[in-house]
């Protein structure tokens, strides 16, 4: 029974270190029309609208942006950016978008506002909030496909990823498929 416990704790956390680090480090993994142009991340499509709002302060949006923009300096070899001109550097500042055309893309702007929601709250217990934002998002997308808005939407293979490890974050799904496999053990055994 310890030995299952330790196991579930083990793919739980592994499943949600690996969500935290597509959905914080800004992994692309899906590619559709938002505010600044092209949204590649849910945190890009979630900063977007909230300095659209103005809800936030912008101090805490670019404290969102900022793992990312380092995450991307160091992959490309470049400086790190100043805090300052961060939101220049996403283009957050660049263009004004109709209310219209983000309810074309509802799914995707809740999805990805739960998606960054449940990669937070994760940190202190990660939940359903996550899952419910992958899949939110994946239909969203698949919707804009069956749409007809093919040419302007993908689906980036980190995003199948991310849809496993936020389900695999959750303690009682993991729980119950690691006791069912346990019990599978017991009657093999006990066959032999």
């Amino acid at each position: 029974m310890a030995s299952s416990k330790r196991w579930v704790n083990l793919i739980c956390s592994i499943a949600f270190s690996i969500y935290f680090v597509i959905i914080i480090f800004q992994v692309p993994i899906f590619s559709v029309p938002c505010r600044i142009g092209i949204c590649k991340t849910p945190l890009e499509v979630t900063s977007s609208q909230l300095i659209a709002s103005e809800v936030f302060p912008v101090f805490i949006v670019k404290a969102l942006l900022y793992p990312g923009a380092i995450a991307k300096a160091i992959i490309h070899w470049k400086p790190f950016p100043s805090f300052g001109n961060l939101l220049d550097r996403h283009k957050l500042n660049a263009r004004p978008v109709s209310a219209a055309s983000d309810l074309q893309r509802l799914e995707v702007i809740a999805g990805s506002y739960l998606s960054v929601g449940g990669a937070i709250n994760g940190l202190i217990k990660p939940g359903r909030m996550s899952l419910l934002g992958m899949l939110l998002l994946m239909w969203g997308l698949i919707r804009e496909v069956i749409m007809g808005h093919a040419k302007s939407v993908h689906i980036y293979p980190a995003m199948y990823i991310a849809v496993a490890s936020a389900f695999f974050s959750i303690k009682k799904d993991v729980r119950k498929i690691v006791h069912s496999f346990a019990r599978e053990e017991v009657v093999k055994v006990k066959r032999h």
